[in-house]
């Protein structure tokens, strides 16, 4: 009664401006810019609704958690009420509870995009191991506390083989645009669009042994040009194993010429900071991996192993003597 007299005092101008102020209060909050109510998260039997935030924020549905858990939907505090029970209260800790008091507010996607409430999905598993204490140290908690710790132990088993966040990730589609950004980031970190002006950085030692290796005569002297095969076999052995994406992205800013060679060499398109020093440290345990081995074949399976292709893994162990 009282919040109506007081809107019935207030001038049209007034008015306007509490509604304005409200708005823009609504939305300065952050939207969700992948997930839909859809597509849930299935953990167990049971689903809930996860979005990614702008800025990268991942947070699960607070009524969808009530669900997950056992507890229902029939209304928004049923969380809250459980996690305030004597026999569980004791195990949730004060940052624990300060992020349940202080629910994310965010807009959802779709039409009109409503105001909605969660919380960051990192809770979840850390609510699950709160609970699970709880049943631990109390054998005596009541029906519906057992059932929730049950649900509890289902969703745990769960997020032990996938994270949550690689969960919420998947379903929600920011899986494929985190890596793309992950792989930006390692691109800008390692290569540059513009060049440095040559330097040697494959020393005769790495050349030696590679020819070494292949069976083929190393040329006579420094100056010798290299035949063409050779930029394969270092791309193979180097540029493909420094980080992902790197030889792509070297191809791209140093393409073919007309001719069929490339203007520079893939080095002198790499950052001074990160990329050059990660460049000498692969040559040298490449080389050093080359000089120990007596074949071509031996030394592809070590540096497999020791140095596998970005994207590859190699676990097969090596044949030791008997």
């Amino acid at each position: 009664m009282g919040g109506k007299a007081r809107a019935e005092s207030l001038t049209a101008e007034q008015r306007t401006a509490m509604a304005k102020k409200a708005a823009d209060a609504k939305w300065s909050l952050p939207k969700a810019i992948f997930g839909n109510p859809d597509k849930k998260l299935k953990l167990g039997d049971r689903e809930l609704e996860c979005y990614v935030l702008e800025g990268g924020k991942r947070v699960l549905s607070g009524r969808g958690m009530q669900e997950v858990l056992g507890l229902g939907q029939s209304h928004g505090g049923l969380l809250k009420d459980f996690l305030g029970q004597e026999t569980i209260k004791p195990f949730i800790d004060n940052e624990l509870a300060m992020e349940f008091a202080n629910p994310v507010r965010f807009i959802r996607p779709g039409r009109g995009g409503k105001l909605a409430l969660a919380y960051e999905a990192t809770i979840l598993p850390r609510l699950c191991d709160a609970v699970l204490e709880a049943r631990k140290r109390n054998p005596n908690l009541g029906k519906r506390q057992k059932e929730v710790a049950d649900q509890c132990e289902i969703i745990t088993r769960v997020l032990a083989k996938v994270g949550i966040i690689a969960l919420v990730d998947e379903v929600t589609g920011y899986q494929e645009i985190r890596d793309r950004e992950a792989l930006q980031r390692i691109l800008d970190l390692y290569v540059k669009d513009e060049w440095s002006k040559w330097t040697r950085r494959f020393g005769n030692e790495f050349y030696k042994n590679l020819f070494r290796l292949k069976n083929i005569p190393f040329p006579p002297h420094e100056g010798t040009k290299k035949p063409s095969y050779v930029g394969h076999w270092t791309n193979d052995v180097v540029y493909s194993r420094l980080a992902p994406g790197i030889l792509k992205k070297l191809r791209e800013v140093n393409p073919r010429t007309p001719s069929g060679n490339r203007a520079r060499k893939f080095f002198q398109h790499l950052t001074d900071d990160i990329g050059i020093p990660e460049l000498q440290q692969h040559l040298s345990n490449v080389t050093f991996l080359m000089k120990s081995c007596l074949t071509w074949d031996e030394f592809k399976q070590r540096l497999d192993i020791a140095s596998p292709k970005c994207g590859e893994t190699m676990s097969l162990p090596l044949e030791t003597p008997h």
